[in-house]
């Protein structure tokens, strides 16, 4: 499961860092300081990925951390929406076939399925339990 990704922090000459992700190109962004990065680079990690789901390709492997490399944690939200989404890749469900499952429009299923866009957790559980998925949430101690 895809939970976090290795970010690279390169300092920009505004006093920020640029933030790149080498498993997700498409990902940029800036922040002032390594330590509370993680929100706002997850956020860009998020959106970058909604590009994968949104041509229906297979998302990106995240690679071990190199040398001066972060990892980023995605949001529960996020990381539900992406195993959503690999079930539905692997078990050839479409966006309609999900709308049917559950009773709503197609266009619910595609903001259900989008990174980028905030859904309840309630109703990505019962997304996930029509393609035969739950979520189990681990909380862990803040490194």
């Amino acid at each position: 499961m895809h939970t976090a990704y290795p970010a690279r922090f390169s300092r920009d000459d505004n006093e920020t860092y640029l933030i790149s992700f080498p498993d997700v190109p498409e990902g940029h962004t800036f922040w002032k300081d390594k330590e509370t990065a993680n929100p706002i680079a997850a956020d860009c990690l998020a959106a970058a990925l909604s590009f994968y789901v949104e041509k229906g390709e297979p998302l990106p492997v995240p690679s071990n951390p190199k040398r001066g490399q972060i990892m980023i944690y995605l949001a529960a939200g996020t990381v539900a929406k992406l195993a959503l989404y690999e079930a539905m890749r692997a078990q050839g469900i479409t966006k309609s076939e999900l709308a049917r499952r559950l009773g709503c429009h197609r266009q619910h299923v595609a903001r259900i399925v989008d990174p980028a866009h905030n859904t309840k957790f309630e109703v990505l559980e019962a997304a996930l339990a029509a393609v035969g998925k739950r979520a189990a949430l681990l909380i862990q101690d803040a490194a």
